[in-house]
């Protein structure tokens, strides 16, 4: 019998979390089991539907429980700024003493919000991902253990922890799903006595949520670079049966693709296309210290001779080149593993390992030509920018529910495919069912656009080679170039500046500078305005279909270095306009 946990992850490729979830159907195949469970604590319809076709299990074998628990009261708050909730916030853990959790996004903001509540008297603690492992065992033990501490965490807490008099969950940012949400508040009242689940709904809050569902799209030409690195001239030759290794840090850097994406797009080379198939990964690295050297030079075996005549002694650690040693002495890579991990075992050494290689089997010939590669590109992309528009989606499913005119709790239920208990449309104990007044979303203003700190942006990174790449330095979104490029530093002065803008409006101005300068080979990126002044001047529809250059600033062509550059490589302005017309409707 095989039991799987969380398996909503199936149902969507490009769920960030953990894809190696994406290939437990296969797997279930291969080993022929006989019984096979799936469980996972909210699915919708079409993720149920989704789990039954992956697992070959028939409709009579789903089994629903109810969504609804009627002593949770779901209560939302509306705030124009975050400095708002605080006030209510402290009056709220007064009124209601208790077990509480509240959710928040950041590690960081996990902290802030923890040390105001203790200086405010209340006994609160921050969990997140980035702490140590004994940290956080620890922590939650505590929580366990305790009736009235007040737990700051990120959504990494809470999975497994089973409480059953959690008083009070809240939101202090909006919550990234609906199924996130649903899971969290389920937290809350396991005992049946009435609990308190409160949401507060900030403008401020989207920009923040809408990086972290940008932040996992790369750019169209960082996964053409990688589908050519996989499949380069060497691994094209390759035979079914064959292994490529590559290094996924490495490759994360190089192309600006962060590693869940990264490891993703590995997954669906395996499951959709068949091309790889994913084995076990090996280390570049093995180091050790010798602890015992009684057992370790007394060890006459060859694999030891080996380890040790190939060994480089440092001030502390000893390194070896495993592949090095094993064609040297006619050993296998396994033959000298298998014995530092044995030593290892047995407190002879210890071992520290570094530098992990994916090594997959080759399944088919690999696609040889750029046009072959290209089909995969567009195939990939397509289903990343998919991704993206879920993910965007998903936070806007949050908001109609707590804005829409209805009982928070029985919309709830319907987006499960639920009801509430005997066909009853209100519960009675929302924020809606006990005002009958909607709750609205309050924005900041819109921005005008800051043309000064989009010029800063273009002058500080001189590179055009990625419209998205600009576009997160920008909205202050981190990936593996920026943080190589150490654009993301507290005193950087860029990075994040155009937060208030809409994500949009910053790609689609980055994408034009971007193409005209490559075009034209221009050697800055002033050219930018004048091209899209005159762009602007010639094309009046490009105004009647509301495009974000409707009211950028007029720059005077006159004199301009840029236009000069223009006559000289004898670049005509009926071409120099259709080219910036194409790059626009593109």
């Amino acid at each position: 019998m095989l039991t799987n946990p969380v398996l909503s992850c199936v149902s969507e490729w490009g769920a960030s979390f953990r894809p190696d979830y994406l290939k437990v159907a296969r797997f279930i195949k291969e080993i022929r089991a006989e019984r096979t469970i799936c469980l996972t604590a909210t699915a919708t319809p079409k993720v149920a539907r989704d789990i039954c076709d992956a697992f070959d299990i028939d409709t009579s074998g789903l089994f629903k429980t109810t969504t609804f628990r009627p002593n949770l009261r779901l209560l939302v708050e509306a705030a124009a700024k975050k400095e708002d909730v605080y006030p209510g916030l402290f009056q709220l853990l007064k009124q209601r003493p208790g077990s509480t959790i509240i959710y928040i996004t950041t590690q960081q903001q996990t902290e802030d919000l923890a040390k105001r509540l203790v200086t405010k008297g209340f006994k609160a603690k921050a969990f997140h991902a980035g702490m140590e492992a004994s940290v956080k065992t620890n922590l939650q033990d505590e929580f366990m253990a305790s009736n009235e501490l007040i737990m700051v965490a990120t959504i990494a807490f809470g999975m497994g922890v089973d409480k059953a008099n959690i008083r009070n969950i809240v939101h202090f940012d909006i919550p990234r799903s609906l199924e996130g949400y649903s899971q969290e508040i389920g937290r809350a009242g396991r005992d049946s006595k009435d609990s308190m689940c409160l949401l507060y709904l900030c403008g401020e809050d989207l920009h923040l949520k809408e990086s972290f569902a940008r932040g996992d799209l790369p750019s169209r030409e960082s996964v053409r670079k990688l589908l050519q690195d996989i499949f380069n001239a060497e691994s094209s030759k390759m035979k079914p049966g064959d292994s490529i290794e590559r290094k996924l840090y490495q490759q994360s850097r190089e192309y600006d693709i962060r590693p869940t994406t990264l490891n993703t797009i590995y997954a669906q080379l395996e499951l959709r296309f068949d091309l790889l198939r994913a084995t076990t990964p090996k280390y570049e690295g093995y180091s050790y210290i010798v602890q015992l050297p009684g057992e370790f030079f007394g060890d006459k075996s060859r694999q030891a001779a080996a380890i040790a005549s190939a060994s480089k002694k440092a001030a502390k650690w000893s390194s070896i080149d495993i592949d090095a040693a094993a064609r040297t002495h006619n050993l296998t890579r396994f033959d000298l593993i298998g014995k530092l991990n044995d030593w290892s075992g047995r407190g002879v050494i210890e071992l520290k390992t570094s530098g992990v290689i994916s090594v997959y089997r080759v399944m088919k010939h690999l696609p040889a030509t750029s046009a072959a590669i290209e089909i995969i590109v567009n195939d990939l992309y397509k289903e990343l920018e998919a991704r993206e528009q879920q993910e965007l989606g998903r936070i806007q499913d949050v908001i109609r529910l707590v804005t829409g005119p209805q009982c928070f709790a029985a919309q709830l239920a319907k987006h499960f495919g639920d009801t509430l208990p005997d066909e009853k449309n209100s519960c009675g104990n929302c924020t809606w069912c006990e005002t009958r007044q909607a709750v609205k979303l309050i924005t900041p203003p819109a921005a005008p656009w800051d043309s000064k700190r989009f010029g800063a942006i273009l002058a500080a990174i001189p590179a055009r080679d990625d419209a998205r790449f600009l576009t997160r330095v920008a909205f202050g979104i981190v990936s593996p170039r920026v943080t190589a490029d150490k654009l993301n530093r507290t005193n950087s002065t860029i990075f994040g500046s155009m937060a208030d803008h809409p994500f949009e409006v910053c790609a689609i101005h980055h994408y034009v500078c971007d193409t005209i300068t490559n075009l034209y080979h221009l050697e800055t990126s002033s050219c930018f305005y004048c091209c899209l002044c005159n762009f602007e001047r010639r094309l009046p529809e490009a105004t009647q279909l509301n495009t974000p250059f409707a009211n950028m600033p007029r720059y005077s062509t006159r004199g301009c270095q840029t236009r000069l550059r223009l006559a000289q490589k004898n670049i005509m302005m009926g071409t120099e306009q259709e080219a910036v017309r194409r790059v626009y409707m593109t």
